[in-house]
């Protein structure tokens, strides 16, 4: 496994009232987060970079304001238009 290394000022900690474990716990909470919201990684591969079992990302999610469920725009459109040719067959 790679490692990642990056640079932030001490007075960084102080200010955001947390311990170098919680910002780094933190920060790969945040990548795997976003790199999982906008469909680069799956939940397991983010899941893998948070450092956590893939249930507990997906748990943690919703308190980031992301779903747990990716849908493209284009599955959904695909889904409406299922239901709607199974809503029009049965009202005939």
């Amino acid at each position: 496994m790679k490692t990642l290394s990056i640079s932030y000022p001490d007075s960084l900690l102080g200010s955001l009232h947390v311990s170098e474990a919680e910002f780094e716990r933190e920060a790969r909470m945040a990548m795997a987060v976003k790199l999982f919201d906008t469909g680069r990684l799956s939940s397991g591969q983010a899941a893998e970079i948070a450092g956590m079992p893939r249930i507990h990302f997906l748990y943690e999610l919703g308190r980031w304001g992301v779903s747990a469920l990716q849908v493209r725009e284009d599955e959904l459109e695909n889904d409406l238009a299922v239901a709607q040719n199974l809503h029009d067959r049965h009202q005939h």
